[in-house]
């Protein structure tokens, strides 16, 4: 639970993957963000060991109380990160396929400036073609709309649903004969009817 952003894409064949990866590390470190890189050139497009290879290129920028921004790819140029390819990496399911390259990164406690420094990361990046292809959904409303007062709207009702699920869980006691999921359900009900009034 929380405000999050989820994006997928493809990296263009004609951009850099060396200049993305500094493009990014120059904002990392201009806002002391950690940040870990991978592979920094891609295989040949030719080379039969393009869809077996497990490698990760790119970037992970890693701001604080924020979960990683991926710039990272596969072989195949197309966007992931090292944890989905670890799960969904010798997937053969088509369903299960397309999660391999469905990213999702919370934003939510880094709080609004950081949201907004990623969108505009991604917004350049974007502009300046490195990405042949990019979807991004932004639960904040920023990427959509560039606008600051959304996002603020956006942030205070994540923010008010956090705190309205936790002081629930504080103060409505779970039944000794309900299954956790009852209970889950039975406070998000409460919170839904408290809201509504």
């Amino acid at each position: 639970m929380g405000l999050s952003i989820h994006y997928n894409g493809k990296f263009n064949d004609e951009a850099s993957l060396l200049d993305l990866i500094e493009e990014a590390k120059d904002v990392a470190e201009t806002f002391n963000w950690e940040y870990v890189t991978y592979k920094n050139q891609f295989p040949l497009q030719d080379s039969k060991d393009v869809e077996n290879d497990k490698n990760i290129y790119g970037i992970s920028l890693m701001p604080p109380n924020c979960e990683p921004i991926e710039l990272c790819f596969l072989a195949n140029r197309r966007m992931s990160a090292e944890h989905l390819l670890n799960f969904w990496g010798n997937t053969k399911e088509g369903l299960e396929n397309k999660y391999l390259y469905l990213i999702s990164t919370k934003t939510q406690f880094a709080g609004i400036t950081t949201h907004k420094i990623i969108i505009k990361l991604f917004r350049h990046l974007f502009k300046s073609g490195y990405f042949k292809e990019f979807e991004m959904f932004d639960e904040g409303g920023y990427w959509e709309t560039d606008n600051e007062g959304t996002l603020e709207v956006n942030f205070k009702r994540y923010n008010a649903l956090i705190d309205n699920f936790s002081l629930a869980l504080e103060t409505i006691p779970k039944e000794t004969d309900e299954t956790f999921e009852d209970y889950i359900e039975r406070v998000f009900k409460k919170i839904s009817k408290n809201n509504n009034k």
